[in-house]
């Protein structure tokens, strides 16, 4: 995929949700915030990638996220670090895990036989992997075309991250999910280069 701008992603720090094993998607049902520990990757994450940018002679120049509260909070530690204020865009909120959500983690992982069934199958009320990558490839096409030779930041979560990614590298779905086995995903407060 060819783009416009210098994208970079990062996944939000360490929530509640992580911590209790929940699955936490939109509409939030509960004051999903970051820990302690969270902000303070977050912070480590925002510096490491001044540091980076630095070194690669530019600078971030829009921050978008996420609209739910640990990509908030995690955009306006970095927006705060960077002088940014960030743009909130729905388009690359978590997935939808419809009547899954606020349940425990293990309801969702036995839910589909194997990752591959994600790719067309939806929980009750959910998305698909098809439906979430064309709402993140439309977010994209708009952002390339709005803006040029910007270097943008993106921050979302773990599963919309990682198609994105498999999608700017080119693979299909099934080609993505055997690119990144769970080890191989962005990480709780990782930034990656996405092109």
């Amino acid at each position: 995929m060819k783009l416009n701008n210098k994208y970079y992603i990062l996944r939000h720090g360490e929530a509640l949700s992580n911590v209790k094993d929940i699955v936490s998607s939109w509409p939030e049902k509960f004051n999903n915030h970051l820990t302690k520990k969270g902000r303070e990757m977050i912070k480590e994450s925002a510096q490491q990638l001044k540091n980076t940018c630095a070194e690669q002679g530019r600078s971030i120049n829009l921050i978008f996220t996420s609209p739910l509260l640990r990509t908030k909070q995690t955009a306006e530690i970095v927006g705060e670090a960077l002088k940014i204020k960030p743009k909130i865009d729905k388009r690359l909120r978590e997935v939808g895990f419809g009547k899954l959500s606020n349940g425990p983690i293990d309801t969702l992982w036995n839910f589909f036989k194997n990752e591959e069934e994600r790719i067309k199958k939806r929980p009750p009320k959910g998305e698909t992997y098809v439906e979430i990558l064309d709402r993140l490839v439309n977010f994209l096409k708009d952002t390339d075309k709005k803006y040029k030779n910007k270097n943008i930041l993106i921050i979302s979560h773990e599963g919309p991250l990682v198609l994105l990614e498999g999608k700017v590298m080119g693979l299909s779905l099934k080609e993505t999910i055997k690119k990144f086995p769970s080890e191989k995903r962005i990480h709780k407060g990782e930034i990656r280069e996405l092109n």
